[in-house]
């Protein structure tokens, strides 16, 4: 008796001796370990920076929106009209017209949006500080 190997038998070692992706990726040297263990955090911290700039902004212009309600600053300004517009955009259930709270009576627009739109931006700042600490590694 010949002991001989098929050519499919051949190729079967050569495959199981050549390491699959999952082994190559548990067989990563420390190094390379500890660089990708770094550029994902140093991805996620700069992502957390973002999501709490964009909530200071936010919140910036709706505390600049009520304080303009407030000094009945002239809203034929194009700059007063543009922060304004962004309040309006950003203010979601708390409106400054159609709010959480309304009042009636003298003042009642500018109690309206001291009042709605104070509390929508410590919400922003509130979820932004949030979301900030999940992301943050």
């Amino acid at each position: 008796m010949t002991d001989t190997k098929k050519p499919a038998d051949d190729t079967a070692a050569q495959a199981s001796s050549e390491p699959s992706a999952s082994e190559a990726r548990r067989r990563r040297s420390p190094e390379s370990k500890a660089k990708a263990k770094a550029t994902t955090a140093t991805v996620r911290t700069k992502l957390a920076s973002l999501v709490w700039l964009v909530a200071v902004v936010c919140a910036l212009f709706l505390a600049v929106g009520a304080l303009l309600v407030a000094l009945k600053a002239n809203q034929d300004n194009s700059i007063v009209k543009f922060v304004l517009d962004g309040a309006d955009a950003l203010d979601g259930p708390f409106s400054r017209d159609n709010g959480i709270f309304t009042f009636a009576g003298k003042d009642a627009a500018t109690k309206s949006a001291l009042v709605n739109w104070g509390l929508a931006a410590v919400v922003y700042l509130v979820i932004g500080k949030i979301l900030d600490r999940i992301i943050r590694p």
